[in-house]
């Protein structure tokens, strides 16, 4: 950290021949003591500017795979025909995106987002049929989100059941994204809906980003992994109507069951 200013988990599990848990733990508690300072997929020195960093799409699309789309599976067991959902830009509403395009049985069903890559995957739905996305204009993101006053405005015409929100950092402060336009469209795509769901894996918890998006309490529902750190989800638990812990194999739990044994064989 002090030679290069800055390391990412995935490095450090190859350099060190340790796990990404193991990692993890360790940026945690060098973070506690004020030597480095958290950021999405690693860590920067305390004076890095890096909580203004936007990781493209192809980056935060690979990181943390399988949680990502247990969290995915778990927003998606939530949906039902008739509903009209919108679903912010980012990597996780993006698995969330494909789960719903390849469910024939949801339909009738309508999707708002200011995702590019999510309007993609919808548009190829095997079974587009009944399959309404309505996407916001904007200017374009590095993370390929559409944001700006454009985009702002056509969300205040419309109205949702529910907006599914992937963020950049969660903490007991709230929600943060590096962008600054991003995070006012985020506002907008909450403000439309009639309830919010965060969707965040364990590596969101800590990183705080350059930008605020929403206090905790503005939030209803928070979807984690199961390799969320206890705190955060007792935290989380304690401020929010529902927290659902979603583990990479099996079904949605309640955050007051134990978490499985990541050593055990799942089979």
């Amino acid at each position: 950290m002090r030679e290069h200013g800055a390391a990412r988990v995935a490095d450090l599990v190859l350099e060190l021949g340790v796990s990404d848990m193991t990692i993890r733990r360790d940026i945690a508690e060098l973070a506690r003591a004020g030597l480095v300072r958290r950021v999405h997929g690693g860590a920067v020195s305390p004076g890095g500017t890096r909580a203004a960093d936007e990781p493209g799409f192809e980056i935060k699309v690979e990181h943390a795979g399988p949680q990502k789309t247990a969290i995915a599976r778990a927003a998606h067991a939530e949906l039902e025909p008739g509903q009209t959902v919108a679903l912010s830009a980012g990597s996780t509403t993006y698995r969330l995106a494909e789960l719903i395009a390849e469910d024939a049985s949801l339909r009738p069903f309508t999707v708002v987002t200011n995702g590019l890559r999510i309007a993609d995957a919808l548009h190829r739905a095997a079974a587009p049929h009944g399959l309404e996305v309505v996407l916001t204009g904007g200017v374009r993101t590095p993370s390929d989100a559409l944001v700006g006053r454009v985009a702002d405005a056509s969300l205040a015409l419309l109205r949702v059941d529910r907006a599914f929100l992937g963020v950049h950092g969660l903490d007991e402060s709230g929600l943060t994204t590096p962008n600054l336009a991003e995070a006012a469209t985020d506002r907008a795509l909450m403000a439309c809906a009639a309830a919010t769901t965060v969707l965040a894996d364990h590596t969101k918890w800590g990183v705080v980003g350059l930008a605020k998006i929403a206090d905790l309490h503005e939030v209803d529902v928070v979807v984690m992994d199961d390799e969320a750190p206890a705190d955060a989800r007792r935290l989380l638990t304690d401020r929010l109507q529902t927290v659902v812990v979603a583990p990479s194999h099996g079904e949605p739990r309640s955050p007051d069951e134990p978490r499985p044994n990541p050593q055990e064989d799942p089979a």
